[in-house]
């Protein structure tokens, strides 16, 4: 008896497609905002799918919220205070819980049912939505973010791609000015950033450097390799009111005992180092 396969894919382009084959889905919901879809894999464990975006896997999620996370709080470990912008699968929050020096984690994310499908299905990166230190507010982070005025030493914005749902507007002049009067003197935030590769995330990429460079005095970009992501090649970026992300890296961040998988002091200062074609970009942005 044969059985049917079934495979997940993903458009990166109009003539580049990116499969992977499912053991079996776990469950499909659909919330106000948008289709939600868990998934089993042989090769990535368990995937988040929305919207028919993938948004993470077990397999490689480490590297993502490692590099969103580690790069900032190694510049400046004294952090106290953060928002976390979308990041409904918990991953953010599970390795800002790692800093004891933290006191408060404020995580603003517009659809409760991401949180809900994430911490019963996805318990790996879900496990500290609980920590004491965590407070979740379901709205939009837009607005949110609007009402605070030098608050945060930290701001991480884990929105969607800015081309579907609700992140788009994530993704605009008016946000990043919002993020900046939030911030305290020494602040830091940090966005994913796009892929530089394909031409679409390439703009969008431009368009967020040109507004972040408008609003922050230091805004630079650092990359990953996240194989599930488009082209495999992705960005983040570092902007702060001051504090640059290499000059600032501050050693007390080794003696801390972390243990990474991906994020180490030497890629911190060479993630920094951008390909020429990125450069290319960056400058015409």
């Amino acid at each position: 008896m044969e059985f049917m396969e079934l495979w997940y894919t993903e458009e990166h382009t109009d003539y580049v497609r990116f499969s992977i084959k499912v053991e079996k889905p776990v469950i499909s919901v659909k919330s106000e905002f948008q289709r939600i879809d868990v998934l089993d894999t042989y090769e990535f464990g368990r995937m988040l799918v929305v919207d028919g975006w993938l948004m993470l896997t077990e397999k490689d999620e480490f590297i993502y919220h490692e590099m969103i996370t580690h790069v900032p709080m190694a510049v400046n470990p004294e952090v106290r205070d953060v928002l976390v912008i979308g990041a409904g699968d918990g991953g953010v929050v599970r390795e800002l819980t790692r800093y004891d020096s933290i006191e408060r984690i404020d995580m603003v994310e517009i659809d409760k049912l991401v949180v809900d499908v994430c911490k019963e299905y996805l318990p790996q990166t879900s496990c500290k939505l609980d920590d004491p230190r965590v407070h979740i507010y379901y709205e939009d982070g837009i607005k949110f973010v609007a009402r605070k005025n030098n608050e945060y030493d930290l701001i991480i914005v884990d929105s969607t791609d800015p081309f579907f749902g609700p992140g788009e507007s994530l993704f605009t002049k008016e946000f990043y000015g919002n993020c900046f009067n939030a911030l305290k003197d020494s602040g830091i935030m940090v966005n994913q950033h796009e892929c530089p590769y394909y031409q679409d995330e390439a703009e969008y990429m431009q368009r967020a450097h040109k507004y972040i460079k408008s609003v922050f005095p230091v805004a630079k970009l650092y990359q990953a390799h996240i194989p599930t992501y488009a082209s495999g090649h992705w960005l983040f970026g570092f902007a702060s009111k001051g504090l640059d992300p290499i000059a600032d890296l501050n050693p007390k961040w080794e003696s801390l005992g972390l243990k990474t998988r991906y994020y180490n002091t030497e890629l911190h200062k060479g993630c920094f180092a951008l390909p020429n074609y990125v450069k290319e970009l960056l400058e015409k942005a």
